[in-house]
């Protein structure tokens, strides 16, 4: 391998991961969760089958988090929710993200501008419509929630873009 060669892939490699905005990891095909070993994790992974899956969840559910589909926007009725409490994980109850990081997004879909704990999620590379997007999974049973933007609100600048049919409130008591 010459310098010039050299050179010039570590530069496309760069454009192409700085223009896609991916992690630098994610372009590299690693998920956050995957440098994570499940002991490093404060709780303990769930692994079913599909068949199990398909008895605890709800068609739409099982599609939704399962077969990593979308629902409609504004379809949800957790867009409306503004009590204090809790959202979890339909599949696993993970507690995923608090209300008070909840906001409008104007998208249809329940937004958050961070997760409760991020060990809680983990972020993949998507590029299953075309566009690269960083889908966003729960890192206890890896069910599909929705997909992470950098176009949030302060403090972080992200918008979490879940599916509301992926995730249960519980309601503050």
């Amino acid at each position: 391998m010459n310098r010039r060669f050299f050179l010039r892939s570590s530069i496309a490699l760069g454009a192409v991961a700085a223009l896609s905005r991916v992690p630098f990891a994610a372009a590299f095909g690693e998920s956050q969760a995957k440098g994570q070993t499940d002991a490093a994790l404060p709780f303990q992974r769930i692994i079913k089958t599909d068949a199990e899956w398909k008895r605890l969840l709800t068609p739409e559910q099982y599609y939704i988090t399962r077969q990593k589909g979308t629902e409609a926007p504004y379809s949800s009725k957790l867009n409306n929710i503004h009590d204090k409490g809790t959202f979890l994980c339909v599949s696993c109850e993970l507690p995923l993200f608090s209300s008070s990081a909840k906001f409008d997004s104007h998208t249809g879909w329940p937004s958050f501008y961070a997760p409760i704990d991020k060990r809680n999620v983990h972020e993949e590379v998507d590029n299953s419509i075309g566009e690269t997007r960083t889908e966003v999974l729960c890192a206890r049973c890896d069910a599909h929630l929705g997909h992470v933007f950098d176009d949030g609100p302060q403090p972080t600048g992200l918008r979490y873009c879940m599916n509301g049919v992926a995730l249960k409130f519980a309601r503050k008591r």
